[in-house]
């Protein structure tokens, strides 16, 4: 117990004190006026109250991310609360914070607009269809698992359930921000929080086991490695690429600069107090990694969680359990659309050099993306997820480049940003190599290839660094000459 609520509080620590670091490396300006009001269209662009736009951002980045993720980490063991606190704080969060404000900072331009501008043209091109691949297979997923699950408490059958919440998807995809999303958002981030925090009531008072404290050990009944499978199982309340994509969304709606640190560094902290919540819980409640494993064999993480939140809430606890599993995972797939909908617009914009940010091209966008995330609900679901969370992790690892590069080419204190760009680059480097999904192979092979990886890029930015001093001390000898 004594780790948990540590973690706790460290996180609360984090948003205070780290925050706050991050927030002045940035270097906010409140007299900057906000693309809310410079860019106001009635659709994307509109000012917000920061309280509003922070649960939205919540909901937009968590869904059930941080509860299944957290549930099918804590197989691990106690090491996943070292995990999440580390990672929220040091590199979700900043991640979070530096895509959000930078893209302030370009007019709410979205992500790959972002790498196009720091990482160069053909990063930015391969950046906009792996996000795009990325935001179509979050829709799909997070849209199958609530049709399978009200297939099953409901006298209608799966396809009446996809076309029934897709038909709820495009509405939310095309209509302003403030109708769907600006309203009913908030209430179900406030159902996010609520949930979880009776549930880490209910588990300090109430359950049978205690909360197990720090070990080291790996403690998966699988003995599946911890590198860097941990960092991939737990993303969301750690750190997620798929955040980045979400983050513009509501960069667009901030009055001031300085509501950016609410917004976006704290929502990721508190996506990462519900995942510990979960990580514990999952841990707790059935005693031993083991029975949790057995657990999940024979319910999957929705089945854990019912399970949870019945046993602890009662029936009560089974409506929001259901309420949660339902309507979270979809919220966060009409996000995901509205994001790749932006973001293709812009690519084609950029490859036809017409305008498809317009009102007229709306349609033709949605049916691209919505029959194609349509599609892939078809296919199975554990074949989505495992593609979901290798993929994500390469976004955040090339966003936290970006914002690193970012900063050096503005002359601040980098490392905050390339410190954890080179750890995620080790996480997707290895992964990839090791994953199923991946090249499949033996993992001390796959250390070393990973490792290969990791030096060529570390000597990349170097480089990048060593280019802009000499540019820098041009500059400057120029001026001394004139």
């Amino acid at each position: 117990m004594v780790t948990f609520i540590a973690s706790i509080v460290l996180l609360i620590v984090g948003y205070i004190v780290y925050g706050k670091v991050v927030e002045r490396i940035f270097g906010i300006n409140d007299q900057n006026s906000t693309p809310a009001y410079t860019n106001n269209d009635g659709l994307d662009y509109m000012p917000m109250s920061w309280w509003k736009a922070s649960l939205i951002q919540l909901l937009n980045i968590a869904g059930t991310g941080p509860i299944f993720g957290a549930i099918m980490g804590a197989l691990y063991g106690p090491v996943a609360f070292i995990w999440i606190v580390i990672g929220c704080i040091f590199a979700g969060a900043v991640h979070d914070y530096f895509s959000g404000m930078i893209s302030l900072r370009h007019n709410g331009a979205q992500f790959p607009t972002l790498v196009g501008k720091y990482l160069g043209g053909k990063m930015k091109f391969v950046t906009t269809i792996v996000s795009i691949i990325l935001m179509v297979l979050v829709a799909a997923a997070f849209t199958a698992a609530p049709a399978q699950l009200l297939t099953q408490i409901t006298p209608l059958n799966a396809t009446t359930w996809l076309v029934i919440i897709f038909a709820y998807l495009i509405l939310a995809a095309i209509l302003p921000i403030n109708k769907i999303i600006g309203r009913v958002y908030p209430i179900f981030g406030a159902i996010l929080i609520f949930m979880a925090v009776s549930i880490g009531v209910g588990m300090l008072f109430f359950f049978d086991h205690p909360i197990p404290n720090l070990t080291l050990s790996n403690l998966h009944p699988g003995e599946m490695p911890i590198w860097p499978l941990l960092m991939v199982t737990i993303s969301c309340g750690a750190i997620s690429g798929f955040h980045s994509t979400q983050s513009p969304i509501l960069a667009r709606t901030l009055k001031k600069e300085n509501e950016g640190r609410k917004v976006f560094y704290g929502a990721m902290i508190g996506e990462g107090v519900i995942a510990m919540i979960w990580a514990a819980a999952g841990m707790t409640f059935f005693g031993s990694t083991g029975a949790l494993q057995t657990a999940l064999a024979a319910g999957g993480p929705a089945g854990v969680v019912n399970e949870i939140s019945i046993t602890t809430l009662g029936a009560f606890g089974g409506f929001i359990a259901i309420l949660g599993i339902v309507v979270l995972p979809i919220t966060t797939g009409d996000t995901a659309l509205r994001s790749s909908r932006m973001m293709l617009a812009e690519l084609l914009t950029q490859l036809t050099k017409k305008d498809f940010n317009g009102k007229g091209k709306l349609a033709f966008l949605i049916i691209l993306v919505t029959g194609t995330t349509l599609y892939l609900t078809t296919i199975d679901y554990s074949f989505l997820w495992r593609y979901v969370g290798g993929s994500n992790q390469i976004i955040a690892a090339v966003m936290l480049w970006t914002a690193a590069m970012y900063l050096v080419k503005n002359n601040k204190f980098h490392w905050i940003c390339s410190i954890p760009a080179l750890f995620m680059t080790a996480v997707v480097s290895t992964y990839f190599f090791y994953a199923p999904e991946g090249f499949n192979l033996d993992y001390g092979i796959s250390l070393v290839l990973g490792m290969v990886i990791w030096v060529a890029v570390l000597a990349w930015f170097v480089s990048q660094l060593i280019n802009h001093k000499r540019a820098s001390n041009y500059e400057d000898s120029q001026l001394k000459v004139g």
